[in-house]
């Protein structure tokens, strides 16, 4: 745990998880993670702002102490998730007169989480102003970016943005700013992808709303503080906005590689064409690398043998995935092969639901790929290119 200054009373502390590999059993960790909270000490008063992950409370207890923290007067909660709440009873515990600021539906979900003493929650409304003496907090409630509960909480004197979640970046790293830029994009690619992606339109209306702001600093709940704001807000104005970019993500599987032949020969047509190609194998998927592809491609082609007269079950669960992540996609595809049961497309084009995209005309053979096969991939390919507006390379 450590504690860093970033302005004079104005402090990050860092609980960084080198070794966590899942995050929600659900993400993939490659770099680790962070949980940061922040401190500002007014002249009148003291604000802790969010907490750390409750398998680090006594360590972020002592952390606290490390700032001659005798009296904390707020503890601001932006967001009830527990890796940022989940150590609100213990700072109670230490300073039982702070009072929990929270929105409505933080609150709710602090109420359901933790059995905090009623007389400690106080509600934060949207555009509320707190003043701490020569420092005030204005609090922001933006919803679903990614939980119904998330408040952005601004430092007005120091210009500091304190986003929670948003903009954030699953990042283990000792590195107190985003200097390794490139670095940091990667992580935050994937954090967008996997968490914002699905919210789209509200990361959208959240950024408007910051325009508002005369914004210096970014400190986040993951990963490091952003003392060049300009660098992740474009970033997230880019992913979030309605443009794509052409590439074709293939998400596939083979059981006796006729679907495998298919694919590799798709792969090579539209690299021959110029257009950037990424298959995932689905069987054995990491599901980041999946995502972050997903966040500016233009098309996705599915390719899955047939069970059961419907897509492999791993093609189902990536399915799943990408539908439940919202990318805006503008074109879709399936192809496969099949044995005796022909319906492989109609059973996975159903999945699918939340892609608003034109399907091209699917390619399902029986058995392995011949002639005519090809020539159905070739005629894939020329509406794959045409779709994107790519000029063919020359022969």
């Amino acid at each position: 745990m450590i504690v860093r200054k970033l302005k004079p009373n104005v402090y990050s502390i860092s609980a960084i998880d080198w070794n966590r590999k899942l995050f929600d059993e659900l993400v993939p960790l490659p770099e680790g993670t962070s949980y940061n909270a922040y401190v500002v000490k007014g002249s009148e008063k003291t604000a802790l702002i969010d907490t750390v992950h409750p398998t680090m409370s006594g360590e972020f207890i002592r952390a606290l102490k490390s700032l001659g923290l005798e009296r904390l007067d707020y503890i601001v909660s932006n967001h009830a998730e527990p890796d940022h709440s989940g150590s609100i009873p213990a700072v109670l515990a230490e300073y039982p007169d702070a009072k929990v600021l929270a929105n409505v539906k933080c609150r709710s979900l602090l109420k359901a989480s933790f059995d905090l003493p009623p007389e400690s929650l106080v509600l934060l409304q949207d555009n509320q102003t707190l003043s701490m003496g020569d420092k005030s907090l204005h609090f922001m409630w933006v919803p679903w970016v990614h939980w119904p509960d998330t408040t952005f909480t601004y430092l007005r004197e120091d210009r500091i943005l304190f986003s929670c979640d948003f903009l954030g970046a699953h990042l283990a790293t000792s590195d107190l700013y985003a200097d390794d830029e490139a670095r940091v994009e990667r992580a935050a690619l994937t954090y967008y992808a996997e968490i914002m992606m699905t919210y789209r339109p509200n990361v959208i209306k959240a950024l408007k709303r910051l325009e508002s702001l005369d914004i210096a600093m970014i400190g986040a709940s993951h990963g490091p503080v952003y003392a060049r704001p300009e660098f992740i807000l474009s970033l997230y104005r880019r992913w979030a906005g309605d443009d794509t970019r052409p590439l074709v993500v293939i998400p596939y599987l083979s059981m006796y590689e006729s679907t495998a032949k298919m694919v590799a020969y798709l792969v090579d047509r539209l690299m021959e064409k110029g257009l950037a190609v990424q298959p995932y194998n689905v069987v054995d998927l990491d599901t980041g690398r999946l995502a972050s592809s997903l966040v500016e491609a233009s098309t996705i082609v599915f390719a899955s043998p047939t069970v059961l007269e419907g897509p492999h079950p791993a093609m189902a669960s990536a399915a799943y995935l990408i539908n439940a992540l919202r990318p805006k996609t503008k074109f879709a595809a399936i192809i496969g092969s099949y044995g005796w049961g022909t319906t492989m497309p109609e059973t996975l084009t159903p999945l699918l639901p939340n892609l608003k995209v034109e399907w091209f005309p699917p390619v399902n053979i029986a058995g392995v790929p011949k002639a005519d096969s090809y020539a159905a991939l070739d005629a894939l390919a020329a509406a794959i290119l045409t779709a994107n507006s790519v000029e063919p390379l020359p022969a």
